[in-house]
Order: structure tokens, then sequence, then C-alpha cells
């Protein structure tokens, strides 16, 4: 078992009006988020969120705490929020275990026990994707499903950004403290997400991207409304957004991405909505 840990810096929305391709991707792109028999993850100064991925095939794969955390299990002061977009699989949280299907998802409060990672099928693996966000009190566990989420469906197809917006980890389904998580799905012919932008200061944000073909690609936009600057990603690739940036994408063909935020505020509709026509 291997476990891979990068820490990114925060950095200056003014910085970041002068960087090219390169120093972009270096600062913001995670491309190596699911790898057999590895936990991958990156830990930002963003609201301090980590974003991974565990993918188990030969064998079980233990969430240990990096070394950045100083802690004695992942959870000692963190929330973790878990949505599954492989093969079946099963999280074990202490003593309690947790079947996840395609697209189920797991809230694990803070807590003083192991979280580990198994696939059902070594040759279908699951492909754990998972968010994490420091938390001020323990709040349990419980299994998330589409059924149980607050549902939105939003725009059209005209406007080529017809999406269901599953909630699956918010404060209306699971006693989060500052964690929040959710799919978006877009429908066939549709390919602008979240449109128009908007940005919201009292959090950050990580996108991830999945069910993008392997001959297809994912051009993310970011940065500062009238300083925006694009990014293209494939599929099961990881985005920080910081706060005074926008996060939205437009792709070669529909896709699926999950969001996971935390900061200041966890009301989902707090956001700062940027015309379409002053976006530069």
């Amino acid at each position: 078992m291997k476990i891979n840990c990068q820490v990114r810096q925060a950095s200056s929305n003014l910085d970041a009006k002068h960087y090219d391709t390169e120093r972009l991707r270096q600062e913001y792109l995670v491309e190596n988020v699911m790898v057999p028999d590895e936990i991958n993850m990156v830990y930002s100064m963003f609201d301090r969120i980590i974003a991974g991925g565990a993918v188990p095939v030969h064998e079980d794969l233990l969430l240990s705490a990096p070394e950045i955390l100083r802690a004695d299990y992942f959870t000692q002061r963190r929330e973790l929020g878990i949505i599954n977009v492989g093969g079946a699989g099963t999280v074990v949280v202490g003593e309690e275990s947790f079947h996840l299907d395609y697209k189920e998802a797991l809230y694990i409060g803070r807590g003083d026990r192991h979280v580990t990672f198994k696939s059902d099928d070594a040759d279908k693996p699951a492909h754990f994707y998972f968010c994490s966000a420091t938390a001020h009190r323990e709040t349990g566990v419980k299994k998330v499903t589409k059924k149980d989420a607050v549902v939105m469906h939003l725009g059209s197809l005209e406007e080529a950004n017809e999406r269901t917006i599953n909630r699956l980890l918010v404060k209306e389904v699971v006693p989060c403290c500052q964690l929040q998580m959710g799919m978006t799905e877009l429908a066939p012919g549709s390919t602008w997400n979240t449109m128009p932008a908007h940005t919201h200061d009292r959090r950050m944000e990580v996108y991830f991207y999945f069910e993008v073909p392997d001959d297809a690609a994912v051009c993310h936009f970011m940065g500062e409304p009238q300083q925006t600057r694009h990014i293209w990603m494939h599929g099961e690739q990881a985005v920080i957004s910081p706060q005074w940036s926008i996060h939205s994408a437009c792709a070669t063909r529909n896709y699926t991405f999950i969001w996971g935020m935390c900061g200041e505020n966890d009301d989902y509709n707090d956001m700062d909505w940027c015309a379409t026509t002053d976006l530069k």
C-alpha cells in the first residue's frame, strides 16, 4: 500500500494573474487522483481542505494520517466525505462497515477510529473520491444515496447546461461541521456547468470531474471574474478553486462532477453571482 500526500500553499489572486499554463496546473490541478492500490491526496492551505482518491485492488487501503496532520487517526480532528465513482466497495469505519455502490456517499464525522477502503471485485475496483475538512465536534457516520439527497434541476438544453444537482453531504442531510459535498450530473447534449459563474468569499471549493470519456476533455475556468484563466482536464482529475475564483467548465461532451466545499459558511446558497456578460 502506498499513500501520497502533496501540500499546496494558498496563492494570491494578485499573483495568479501572472501565472502561465504550467504554473496554473502546478498550483491548482490534481492530476493523479485514482491509482491502483494507492491513496493519493492533496492538502490545500485554502481552508485546509484535503481532496484525494483511494483505489483498493489487490489489498485493502488504510487511510492513515499523513505527516502534516500530526494526528494518530485521519479523522482525529477532521470530518470526511466519500463518494464511490467506481465498482462496488466497502468503507470500514472503526468496527462498522458501509457498502457503497456507484455514486453512493458516506459521511464520517470526527473521531478516533481507523478508516479502511475495500473493493468487492479486483477486476472492477471501487474508486473512492474523498474530501476532508477540519471539524470542531463529533457528528457520527451516515451513508447517503441519491434518494436521500436534496435535488435541484437547473438549466436547459438550449443553454447547454441542463443538469441535476445532488446535494449529498450537506447540513440538511448529515450533521456536518463545515464540509459540503455533492454531485452534479449534466444531461446529454449539455456541456456547461455552473453558469452563470459565481464566487463565494466565505468558502473555497474543489471540483472532481468523472464520466469523461478517454477521448474527451474538460476546460475548467477559474480566476477572478474579470481576470479569468483556464485549465484543460481529463476524467478523474480534480482542481482547487480558491474563494476569489470562479469555478465553471465546458467539455467536449456531457459529464459528471463532484464538488466539495469548506470554510466560514455552510449555507449552500451563499454565492456572489457574476453576470455572464461581465466575465473577461
